[in-house]
């Protein structure tokens, strides 16, 4: 299916005259097309589907404005781009087209005659001050630039009445541009001085004196005036509705990067005033502060104490925003809550998104307490609530044959609005997914995804890979993923398991783990493969495994744990974890979690102990990584691939220049999945199969 697109010009115009109609129906004998005329996922394909972000609605409830990012094949990059799709999903439009120039963030003047959004445009010295505000007039004409802040705007939020931007503005790095620094004045960049107990973080690099603040710009004069300041970092910030006040969170320790203790704030509207603490809760306060449409309370999530923060688990609370005792709405409810968080219009209610096995599901309580609604059901993803008319919603929603795209939620039920990738998945046949449930050897029930090749034949043993997800506080769950779809276009059954320490099953499954890595997610990775063995569809002489980030390290406890594995990959992944203190950026988890190595060290050689003991590895291992990765760097991946070198195993090392911890530039997006389906073809089909 796909909408009819209008021209920017006649929407904004006033839409004046008749509407364009869409129909949504399908193209004369499309609805009788079967999988067998549909061919299987290809690599060119990655470069095919459109990422749909950011659904915001209009003042007037009429129109749904998005993001989509796609490929640019040729020039080797990732653009976005704003476009908008009345609430029936008749008419849609594009509104940024400009090359070289990814848009993001857009969000529409109270009184819906603008939209706004971020973007980084013109000319070489214009780019270096990073993202600004651009505007777009719902009248008619190109979009004009709003902001000119030295600074990257990373953030902002429309005053109530319009006239002012709530800016969350990131400090300018002088060292952008050496030659204009004070007592440097040099093409070559200075020297990089760290005093800080954090001192690195992936793609920020190494961390200075540089932080985020708030800035309150005026939109008719076009003027900035700072409203925080101080070695902080100001996030989330939105302002209450009649205007007054801003909340924001921030971290006031007297060392920031020692404890993840984040607290809301409020602070007036107004340059000078001070900000006030309004949490009191030791540990991480989260989310962006939702006001209550009266300006008295304010709704955000509370985590768990900073010991933790690897395994947190948000509940939704209340505090007064003049200050007083915070209520927790959620302590019944053993599954985390995620934002954004939305008001009823009478302040009665709150909805939300929960992360629940394997799915999330947009809820509602009452904002006294009480039962929980659910809204949505179903085997899909959902999220990016954003509030319509009459306590309607646009959304975002996914599932495992669908990527995601927007719906509204309406009368109790999700309607679809955006068809984004239908042309390009009409005529592809998709692996099938289905639930499954098995027991480790202690008794613990393990729940996980079961990915089955589109010509799957019941009765016929097929090679399986073990796909492990990061996190380890994350889940796999029923959204559209192009890596397992791949893999089992390629003729692989996929196991996506949901290891102790994932998120959607509870606090206890969640902080299983802690100080224990690499003993009961491995208990629980190999449950799923006997499971698989058992129900007589992998075959146990053609098993993989693989992962990334955490999927990556515990790759290397699980071969390190059990030889049954013909094939490995651990990409951005670590075994040596000694080494990895004051390698990467989780200092602060160290040091609460396992205590520091001097003091703790039969810990730190406990969860060592894929490196010092690989003579256990005989899998054939690929290690992947990017070379400019703080989250867990390169040197993980390279210890292991030399470990294994020295002993003979068959390896391979491959590192993605000024990648990060995720791998970002299109052809090596590709060239990972290619080097993925080479690697195990090698060792896990029969020769003159692919």
């Amino acid at each position: 299916m796909t909408n009819r697109q209008v021209t920017r010009t006649r929407l904004f115009a006033g839409l004046c005259g008749a509407a364009l109609t869409l129909a949504m129906l399908l193209a004369p004998g499309a609805a009788a097309q079967t999988a067998t005329t549909k061919r299987p996922l290809t690599l060119d394909d990655l470069a095919k589907q459109r990422g749909v972000n950011d659904p915001q609605v209009s003042p007037d409830g009429k129109w749904i404005a998005y993001t989509v990012s796609t490929i640019d094949v040729e020039k080797d990059r990732r653009d976005s781009d704003v476009w908008m799709i009345s609430w029936d999903g008749a008419d849609r439009v594009r509104l940024t087209s400009l090359p070289d120039s990814s848009e993001s963030m857009p969000r529409w003047s109270p009184d819906g005659r603008y939209l706004a959004f971020i973007a980084t445009r013109g000319d070489e010295e214009e780019k270096k001050k990073g993202g600004q505000v651009w505007l777009l007039d719902r009248r008619g004409g190109e979009a004009q630039k709003l902001t000119d802040i030295k600074g990257s705007v990373s953030e902002y939020a429309w005053s109530p009445d319009g006239k002012r931007l709530l800016l969350v503005v990131d400090d300018f790095d002088p060292k952008s541009d050496p030659e204009k620094m004070d007592g440097w004045k040099r093409k070559t960049k200075p020297p990089i001085v760290i005093d800080r107990y954090h001192f690195k973080q992936d793609r920020e690099g190494y961390l200075e004196s540089l932080h985020s603040h708030l800035q309150l710009f005026d939109v008719g004069a076009r003027k900035a005036e700072i409203l925080t300041s101080g070695n902080y970092d100001e996030k989330s910030a939105s302002w209450s509705p009649d205007g007054r006040l801003i909340a924001f969170v921030s971290n006031h320790e007297k060392d920031p990067d020692r404890v993840d203790n984040r607290d809301v704030f409020v602070v007036e509207a107004k340059a000078g005033a001070e900000p006030r603490k309004l949490t009191t809760f030791p540990g991480p306060d989260g989310g962006r502060p939702s006001w209550s449409p009266d300006s008295q309370s304010i709704a955000y999530l509370q985590g768990d104490e900073p010991k933790y923060t690897a395994y947190n688990l948000n509940k939704l609370a209340v505090v007064p925003a003049a200050g007083g005792a915070a209520r927790l709405l959620t302590t019944s409810l053993d599954r985390a809550v995620q934002g954004p968080i939305v008001w009823s219009a009478d302040g009665k209610s709150l909805t939300f998104v929960v992360q629940d096995d394997r799915v999330t599901y947009a809820a509602r309580i009452p904002a006294a307490g009480g039962a929980i609604e659910k809204l949505t059901t179903g085997r899909r993803i959902v999220s990016s609530l954003a509030p319509g008319t009459d306590g309607r919603f646009a959304l975002l929603s996914a599932t495992a044959n669908e990527p995601a795209e927007v719906y509204v939620l309406e009368n109790g039920h999700l309607r679809r609005v955006t068809h984004e990738n239908d042309e390009w998945l009409a005529n592809i046949q998709l692996a099938s997914t289905e639930d499954f449930t098995c027991k480790a050897k202690d008794g613990t029930e393990v729940h996980g995804l079961m990915i089955k090749p589109p010509s799957y034949v019941a009765g016929r043993k097929y090679p399986t890979l073990l796909n492990i997800h990061g996190g380890p506080n994350g889940q796999d769950e029923y959204g559209f993923s192009f890596d397992r779809q791949f893999l089992a276009a390629s003729g692989y059954v996929v196991l996506a398991v949901n290891y102790r320490g994932s998120a959607g099953r509870g606090n206890a499954y969640q902080k299983a783990i802690f100080a224990d890595w690499g003993n009961k997610e491995v208990m629980d990775l190999l449950a799923a493969v006997d499971y698989a063995v058992a129900s007589g569809v992998a075959d146990p002489d053609r098993l993989g495994i693989g992962g990334w980030s955490y999927g990556g390290i515990l790759t290397d406890y699980t071969t390190a744990s059990d030889p049954r594995f013909k094939a490995a990959i651990a990409g951005a992944g670590s075994a040596l974890q000694l080494s990895m203190y004051g390698s990467d950026e989780y200092v602060a988890q160290y040091d609460l979690e396992l205590g520091p190595p001097w003091k703790n060290l039969d810990a730190w050689l406990r969860v060592s102990y894929p490196f010092l003991h690989a003579d256990r590895i005989k899998t054939p291992t690929l290690y992947l990584g990017g070379q400019s990765d703080f989250n867990v760097p390169i040197i993980g991946g390279e210890q292991m691939y030399q470990a294994l070198r020295s002993m003979g195993v068959d390896t391979e090392l491959v590192v993605y220049p000024g990648q990060y911890h995720g791998i970002t530039t299109p052809s090596y997006v590709r060239d990972r999945l290619q080097r993925y389906r080479d690697w195990y073809n090698k060792y896990l089909m029969p020769k003159g199969t692919t």
